[in-house]
């Protein structure tokens, strides 16, 4: 038998080679499937396992950047009130229909006992509507009255 002299992969894959570092160079954040897709146009007989093989010879591999990590926070209970109607909390959420209609809520809430004081739903909540929002609940229930020991929590800085 006879058998053909076995080429190395940078003589057999000159083509493969020249090209993927042509786009390496024009695109460099690009990784190794955007790489595979755009050669994949002019030369559809070089499959992904090929071209990967060039591409890892080459180095070409990107690192994942590390994730961000977040600073070490202090961690503080959350202050609940002794009495009702000393501290409220007030949310906005927003949602859409399943028409692709967006509506938004503001909600106030009661901390120390979870008591929902209103809750308003329309599509757009502007500022002079809030304010009637808030006077109507001062007429109801008053405005909450702040901590009764006259302690804060103290939030770090």
């Amino acid at each position: 038998m006879w058998y053909r002299p076995a080429q190395s992969c940078r003589v057999r894959d000159a083509e493969l080679i020249t090209a993927l570092s042509a786009f390496v160079e024009r695109y460099p954040s690009c990784g190794f499937w955007k790489c595979h897709r755009s050669l994949k146009r002019n030369h559809p007989e070089w499959n992904h396992k090929r071209v990967y093989r060039a591409y890892k010879a080459l180095g070409l591999s990107l690192r994942r950047s590390a994730r961000r990590r977040l600073s070490k926070r202090l961690r503080i209970p959350l202050y609940v009130p002794r009495q009702p109607d000393r501290v409220w909390s007030a949310d906005f959420v927003s949602d859409a229909l399943a028409c692709g209609c967006r509506f938004h809520t503001f909600n106030v809430i009661d901390d120390f006992n979870r008591e929902v004081l209103h809750i308003e739903i329309n599509t757009p909540i502007n500022s002079s509507r809030l304010v009637g929002i808030l006077e109507k609940l001062e007429q109801e229930h008053g405005l909450p009255r702040g901590s009764a020991d006259g302690q804060w929590p103290q939030v770090p800085g």
